[in-house]
């Protein structure tokens, strides 16, 4: 029986299916990307491709995420170019914010690679096809850019630059500097701020001022002359500062305090502004409606400018004008007498009028008022001596009586006493209160009426007044004593006569 044989390929077949699989290998090796598949691609416009070349790596924190796959020149621009890339799908999603920047290899890899930073997930995702604008990529400076830019006045300024900040930051100026620091988070804070808000609240807002600055530019253009001296009167302006450094270094310390008091001061006149703005619509009414009132009062205004003319108020100045000196010698020693005015009112209100409401304390004769009620009771029996009266003028009578207790003083003499003496109050002191016109009354220590009673060292005598015996012998040795001392500090014949007239007519 014959076998059935399986079909069998060419040489040629053989040879052709061989070459297609190693082309296919070969193309995968090398793209390393599948054919007829779609890619997701972007583009990026950088200012300068700096030799980035197609097949140059896309990496994101240094990962491979995609190649560039062209390299085009944009339209009206030498240096600018137009970067498109392939980004795999570990790469995505990109987003509007996204940053790119062409940064060296290292020296083994040589070249350039993008790197792309995706943005942050608040943003919303670019499509497939979008191209980043110029604004959000970076090139690297390149060393012959750097010498291009440092020309020899380029250098010599930069030398100067450095020179003056190692002045500035010499000795002190470090630590000045140090202690600056804390002032930057609000200046940064408040600048960005302004940045902000210089985007503008409507779209077309930064055009309109990019425009506007424009215009004012070209205002500045069309008149060099201008504008050169504005530029000389800034130097000589910059100039007069630099000769006044030490008082400009003092006036910005003490700019933090103007600050610091100065803020609350901006607050509180920028919470007035919407009072201010109701104010004034409210005033507009009767602002319109004053030209009438301006043409009444016109007529009191020529009576008012009549009245100030030489004939009335100037011809009244120029008689007082003597007088002023006067007034101003017043006003200069007036301060000196209001000082002691003040003075008088200040010890009055802080000692005089606290003392004359406190009140005496003593178990003995207690007190019924304060000092000032205790102290007006014997006023009325000192007006009483004086309500009668004749011809030869004002009299009073006194009545004179002797005690039943009699206290020894010194220097032989005695004292009589209608009731026992019990005491003191208050003790005498033990030395004089000192005298301090150097100290304020006001600040001196307040009056204290509180006090302990003393008792009396002297020995009492009780005295009988109604024995007609021990009376005649105490009224003879009295007179004794009486006419002897007045005789020793009268000797003139006349008052001795009279005097012991008296004394006679007395023993009667």
């Amino acid at each position: 029986m014959r076998r059935t044989q399986g079909p069998r390929f060419s040489i040629f077949q053989v040879g052709l299916v061989t070459l297609i699989l190693l082309g296919i290998g070969v193309y995968l090796g090398f793209s390393k990307s599948i054919p007829f598949q779609h890619h997701y691609t972007i583009g990026a416009v950088f200012r300068t491709a700096n030799n980035v070349k197609p097949g140059s790596f896309v990496r994101i924190a240094g990962v491979n995420v995609g190649k560039v796959t062209d390299v085009q020149r944009v339209d009206g621009d030498q240096q600018a170019a137009l970067v498109k890339m392939r980004i795999d799908s570990r790469g995505l999603p990109i987003h509007k914010d996204a940053s790119l920047a062409i940064r060296p290899r290292i020296f083994l890899e040589g070249n350039f690679f993008v790197d792309l930073n995706p943005g942050s997930p608040s943003s919303p995702a670019i499509s497939d096809g979008d191209t980043i604008p110029i604004n959000q990529t970076h090139s690297p400076v390149q060393l012959d850019q750097i010498l291009t830019s440092l020309q020899g006045p380029t250098r010599h300024q930069l030398q100067q630059l450095l020179d003056e900040l190692s002045t500035g930051l010499d000795r002190s100026g470090g630590a000045g500097f140090n202690r600056s620091i804390r002032y930057w988070e609000p200046a940064y804070k408040n600048s960005a701020i302004v940045a902000d808000a210089q985007l503008g609240e409507n779209p077309h807002d930064l055009s309109g001022y990019l425009k506007s600055s424009g215009q004012v530019a070209a205002a500045l253009n069309r008149n060099p002359p201008a504008l050169a001296d504005l530029i000389t009167q800034f130097d000589i302006t910059a100039n007069a500062f630099a000769r006044e450094q030490s008082s400009l270094s003092s006036a910005i310390a003490e700019l933090p305090r103007t600050l610091h008091a100065g803020m609350p001061a901006l607050a509180a006149l920028d919470a007035a502004f919407p009072h201010l703005r109701r104010f004034i619509t409210a005033w507009r009414p009767a602002t319109r409606s004053s030209g009438p009132a301006i043409s009444a009062s016109t007529p009191l205004v020529q009576q008012l400018q009549q009245l100030v003319s030489r004939p009335e108020l100037r011809g009244l100045v120029s008689a007082l004008r003597p007088t002023v000196p006067a007034l101003t010698n017043l006003n200069v020693r007036l301060p000196a007498l209001y000082e002691q005015v003040r003075a008088a009112s200040s010890c009055q209100n802080q000692q005089i009028l606290p003392w004359t409401k406190d009140t005496v304390q003593d178990p003995v004769f207690p007190s019924v008022g304060p000092v000032y009620v205790e102290s007006t009771k014997s006023l009325g029996g000192l007006a009483g001596e004086s309500r009668a009266g004749d011809a030869n003028g004002q009299w009073f009578r006194v009545l004179l009586t002797g005690g039943n207790y009699t206290y020894p003083e010194p220097a032989g003499q005695f004292l009589q006493s209608t009731s026992p003496l019990l005491g003191v109050n208050p003790a005498p002191p033990a030395t004089k209160t000192p005298y301090m016109p150097n100290v304020p009354c006001e600040t001196q220590q307040k009056p204290d009426l509180r006090s302990t009673p003393a008792t009396l060292s002297a020995n009492q005598h009780r005295v009988n007044v109604t024995d007609p015996v021990g009376w005649a012998k105490f009224r003879d040795a009295a007179i004794s004593q009486i006419q002897a001392k007045s005789l020793a500090e009268h000797p003139n014949a006349q008052d001795a006569t009279i005097l012991n007239n008296a004394l006679d007519a007395l023993k009667k």
